[in-house]
């Protein structure tokens, strides 16, 4: 059976790939830096794994010994997780095996026996469907497939020599500061847009994502212009892509940058005061009314029902 490699820096997004793949009825091989690493992808469902030893905790350092296993199993394509990081990798990969690259897809699928892959272009407005006609590196777009994990798989794990770039040394690393929960696991998300007039109003956001047990996300004028909420629970093309149970889009106008990051979730809930407002077109459940008079009545009647 042909076979996929996959990579990610990120091990749930790794997950995610390894079930993409699986599904095109393929063997999977994956590359890790650690023997922790194997076991969770085994859990994931790798039938091979290739651990790379080496000193350096930067995996980009690791590209060119990634280069040398590719080109000596040579599987059909190599996907590697759409990070920071991961992107920085798939490019370097490509650019050492004089292969093509594939960036932010989102989809991949068989089509006459070839890999064919999608990806969305201006702002998600349009989707650009490709066939790869041979191997290629591609990059893959978090929150698009469901994982499937599962303790005591097995797998071959093979342990490799890592040869470690020095032409870039680390001088020093300054962690993100979190301010908030992964808005990306959450079940339920309420979502506030400008629709809110002062920034202590977010406690009625507050309040009913509470009353849902669910996080609170924001679109990117709330976070990036007004700056009321951490650049983390942005949701949209640039920013989070999440696949809530439930999302409730307050004061949100929808546009298209942000209804990409939610068009996954299984119920869309929207109250906006404009019956005209974008939101509505991928609400399944559309409320027009004032938001201010809405979300605590929303809250008020889910405490009632507990």
């Amino acid at each position: 059976m042909p076979e996929i490699m996959i990579y990610s820096d990120r091990l749930p997004l790794a997950g995610e790939i390894i079930a993409a793949a699986k599904e095109l009825d393929k063997e999977v091989s994956a590359v890790g830096l650690n023997e922790s690493d194997a076991g969770e992808l085994a859990a994931y469902g790798a039938e091979t794994i290739y651990v790379l030893k080496g000193e350096s905790k930067r995996p980009e350092d690791y590209c060119w010994t990634m280069a040398t296993v590719i080109a000596k199993v040579r599987p059909e394509s190599f996907l590697v997780g759409a990070t920071v990081r991961g992107r920085e990798i798939g490019a370097r990969l490509a650019a050492i095996l004089g292969s093509p690259l594939m960036s932010e897809v989102n989809r991949i699928s068989l089509a006459k026996g070839a890999l064919e892959t999608e990806r969305t272009m201006y702002g998600g407005a349009a989707v650009l469907t490709e066939t790869v006609g041979g191997f290629a590196v591609i990059t893959i777009s978090g929150g698009k497939h469901q994982s499937y994990r599962e303790e005591g798989r097995s797998a071959e794990i093979v342990t490799v020599a890592a040869e470690i770039d020095t032409r870039v040394t680390q001088v020093r690393v300054e962690p993100i500061v979190r301010a908030g929960a992964d808005i990306t696991k959450a079940a339920r998300i309420v979502c506030v847009g400008m629709g809110f007039d002062k920034k202590d109003d977010l406690a009625i956001a507050r309040d009913l994502a509470a009353a849902l047990g669910g996080e609170v996300a924001a679109t990117r004028p709330i976070t990036e212009d007004r700056k009321w909420l951490p650049a983390e629970t942005y949701v949209g093309i640039s920013g989070a892509v999440i696949r809530p149970n439930l999302y409730i889009g307050l004061g949100v106008s929808g546009q298209i940058q942000h209804t990409y990051g939610i068009r996954d979730a299984k119920i869309v809930a929207a109250v906006n005061n404009n019956e005209r407002a974008t939101i509505f077109q991928a609400a399944d459940y559309a409320i027009v009314g004032d938001l201010y008079e809405i979300a605590p009545l929303l809250t008020e009647m889910i405490g009632r029902a507990g």
